[in-house]
């Protein structure tokens, strides 16, 4: 259910919007018939997130139709013109660049690129963020990029980590875990994906499939004699939808009375 300022609202009041736009229509009836209460403090909070949500699943089907690649963090590559690739295969911003203008240059470049998959999810929500936010507020907001899995995530972006969460949403980072892995293989022992809007997720390394598929691809790397398959776990990591807006809001309220 939505609340906005404290009100419960019915999904009549929001009857014919983004009627033109498939995604967007999905995502708000998710947030409706979701068990859980999503508040906002207006419409304005409840539109950034929808349409925050929607360009992550968008960056998410982008990414996996590039040519970004796979690899372990040991053979990790970068544009060397955007980012310094670091001893522990991350890659952080070079000084005078624009992150803006980096994470663009991902998809632009996408063949000179190469990470795992839970930094491939990082770079899914920046993304999606160039897609939303001015880009100089981008700039401000992530300044100092390290791009490397979930320990480097820069502070403002606000990622959030929630557990037993039984009806995700599209847009959110969901987590399948592989418990009987190989300890040839242990980049195998789980999938950061993205949940899509058709009943399947974007994983890098595995590309966009239903979550039995998933399972499949993940089983095909388990010890022998593997006794547990790989399963979906029920915890989601999403960025904080009301910090972002709270700052791009702040913003355009600066734009608007500069425009008076």
């Amino acid at each position: 259910m939505i609340r906005i300022g404290g009100q419960i609202i019915s999904e009549e009041s929001m009857a014919g919007r983004y009627n033109d736009d498939r995604v967007k229509r999905l995502i708000l009836n998710r947030l409706f018939s979701s068990e859980r209460v999503h508040a906002y403090p207006s419409i304005k909070g409840l539109e950034f997130e929808v349409d925050l949500r929607s360009a992550i699943v968008d960056a998410a089907e982008k990414l996996n139709e590039s040519n970004f690649g796979f690899s372990v963090f040991k053979k990790s590559r970068c544009n060397p013109a955007f980012w310094e690739r670091t001893g522990e295969g991350g890659f952080r911003i070079k000084p005078g660049v624009s992150p803006y203008l980096g994470i663009k240059d991902i998809l632009k470049n996408s063949r000179l690129y190469a990470t795992e998959c839970a930094t491939a999810i990082v770079i899914v929500f920046y993304l999606a963020l160039t897609e939303i936010l001015p880009e100089e507020l981008f700039n401000e907001l992530f300044a100092d990029m390290y791009l490397m899995d979930w320990k480097y995530l820069d502070k403002d972006l606000g990622v959030r980590s929630y557990n037993n969460i039984k009806d995700p949403l599209p847009g959110d980072c969901l987590y399948f875990r592989n418990p009987d892995v190989d300890t040839d293989t242990p980049e195998w022992q789980g999938e950061n994906v993205i949940k899509l809007t058709n009943g399947k997720y974007y994983g890098h390394g595995v590309g966009i499939r239903t979550a039995e598929g998933i399972i499949r691809a993940l089983n095909r790397h388990r010890r022998p004699h593997a006794t547990e398959s790989a399963y979906l776990t029920d915890d989601v990591i999403m960025p904080d939808y009301k910090y972002l807006f709270k700052r791009y809001d702040s913003v355009q309220r600066v734009l608007a009375m500069a425009k008076l």
